[in-house]
């Protein structure tokens, strides 16, 4: 559930690193772990329905060092979005806030 959950999530999005994915991810369904959200990715790239579309080094101010490696996700070729009504209405509501 979680894993179809974030296909849901990466089809509105595009693609997003994971922290990014999973803060969009607890704004729908508040109920799970950061995790479990990563570990979900990373299970998903091994079933085909994400797939790495960039790794990037960051520079900035992190409590572990300068510098932090995001991974950006998109959906796979095994991802099958069926566009659930609450993750639709979220980012719907959102391109309205961004708009404003």
């Amino acid at each position: 559930m979680i894993r179809q959950n974030i296909v849901e999530i990466l089809y509105f999005l595009g693609d997003g690193y994971a922290y990014d994915i999973y803060k969009h991810y607890v704004s729908v369904f508040p109920l799970v772990t950061m995790r479990s959200v990563y570990y979900h990715l990373k299970k998903g790239v091994s079933t085909n329905e994400f797939v790495v579309k960039d790794i990037k080094k960051e520079k900035g101010t992190y409590s572990w060092g300068p510098e932090a490696e995001k991974i950006y996700y998109a959906l796979g070729p095994a991802a099958s979005p069926h566009i659930i009504p609450k993750v639709k209405a979220y980012f719907d509501k959102k391109k309205c806030l961004n708009r404003a």
